[in-house]
């Protein structure tokens, strides 16, 4: 598990570092979405992986990577929104933002560990695909949790959703740099 850790930190370096590069250039301008509008960003760049899978022609020269990782950093917005609230106007430094950021990160690594090391590792077995189909499947619950304001009866919530989410997508990430090799 400790090699897991480690690529894991490696998907989330890249995806770090394009998080930083966008908030330089952008500032934390996405403050200001709602829960549904990342849900459905996400929605969108899962849905394309998934076209890219099964699709043989492309007619945009970007693969299943930078979608996995728009993926990711979309789900941590997500989830910082979850927890501050939406900003009528972009509230955040770079640093603020970056903290909040690797908070998430951490939560969701734990939550990865946590679940690794009581599935052992059954993610190496899986396709991308596959992945990808979670990802998506994961999206229509939060949709529907959304549309119920919030409540569950007796499901994870939307925040727990997003975790995996975040690791389902460094899972199909690890998985393609390892096939590219």
């Amino acid at each position: 598990m400790q090699q897991t850790s480690q690529q894991f930190d490696a998907v989330i370096h890249t995806c770090r570092e394009l998080f930083l590069k966008k908030t330089k250039d952008y500032g934390t301008a996405w403050r200001i979405l709602r829960l549904p509008s990342l849900t459905d960003q996400i929605f969108i760049k899962a849905q394309r992986i998934r076209s890219l899978q099964e699709n043989e022609v492309r007619k945009v020269d970007e693969g299943e990577q930078s979608e996995f990782v728009g993926i990711i950093n979309y789900a941590i917005m997500a989830l910082v929104q979850l927890k501050k609230g939406i900003a009528e106007q972009p509230d955040l430094d770079e640093a603020q933002a970056i903290a909040l950021y690797d908070e998430e990160v951490l939560t969701a690594k734990t939550l990865m560990e946590n679940k690794n090391h009581d599935y052992g590792e059954a993610w190496r077995d899986m396709r991308v695909s596959s992945l990808t189909d979670l990802i998506l499947q994961k999206l229509l619950r939060v949709k529907q949790i959304e549309d119920n304001q919030g409540e569950t009866l007796v499901s994870e919530g939307i925040d727990a959703n997003y975790q995996d989410i975040i690791n389902y997508a460094v899972f199909a990430l690890i998985h393609l740099n390892q096939n590219s090799k």
